[in-house]
């Protein structure tokens, strides 16, 4: 019988395959699913009161990924790179991060990782940046985005948004919270990002 782990990433390749992009496409054709679990305890955080809401606000292609998240938000290990330090405690109550799989995730890939992050409503990501490339998936509307020196704009749910190596990138919520699936390649898979655009300490 399926784990909830096995459903997870069952929902995250049903969800990844229906997304019509050819970078995504190629991405997912890359990764081998069938990848062995690991065991991990069961970690909550606080960003995880928004869940409830992320699945309504969830677009419809995303909606079962969005609520079996929600509903199974106890069972799972949700991480944070950051600390109060790095970007202030009201930061670190609204965010957090879900790896499906990868270096630390419910199942072993160290080639590349996916999973979803979650951040709160009136939430500031600044610039940050890594070696690895990124690819992002925003699964709710209304978080704005910025890419290098250019100016914030909104992304809808389902839009594919690509970071290059070590280009600095950055997200601002509205009154609503964000959730957004990632996938790492080519990198490092969990190195902490680099604060500030690219070539700055």
């Amino acid at each position: 019988m399926p784990t909830i782990f096995d459903q997870l990433l069952e929902r995250f390749h049903f969800y990844l395959a229906g997304v019509g992009s050819d970078l995504v496409a190629d991405a997912v054709a890359r990764i081998s699913w069938n990848m062995p679990a690991r065991t991990l305890e069961p970690r909550a955080l606080g960003c995880l009161r928004h869940l409830d809401r992320i699945a309504e606000l969830a677009q419809p292609h995303s909606k079962p990924l969005a609520r079996f998240v929600a509903d199974h938000r106890d069972e799972l290990r949700w991480g944070q790179t950051y600390t109060a330090s790095d970007f202030g405690q009201a930061f670190i109550d609204n965010y957090g991060w879900l790896e499906a799989f990868g270096t630390r995730g419910h199942f072993v890939n160290d080639e590349v990782a996916a999973g979803l992050l979650i951040l709160g409503p009136g939430i500031v990501y600044p610039d940050h940046h890594h070696v690895a490339e990124e690819i992002y998936i925003p699964l709710t509307d209304g978080t704005e985005w910025r890419m290098g020196e250019g100016d914030f704009h909104v992304r809808a749910g389902g839009e594919v948004i690509h970071h290059a190596s070590n280009v600095s990138h950055a997200m601002r919520t509205g009154k609503e919270p964000l959730m957004a699936l990632y996938i790492w390649r080519g990198g490092p898979l969990a190195q902490k990002s680099t604060i500030g655009s690219e070539g700055s300490n």
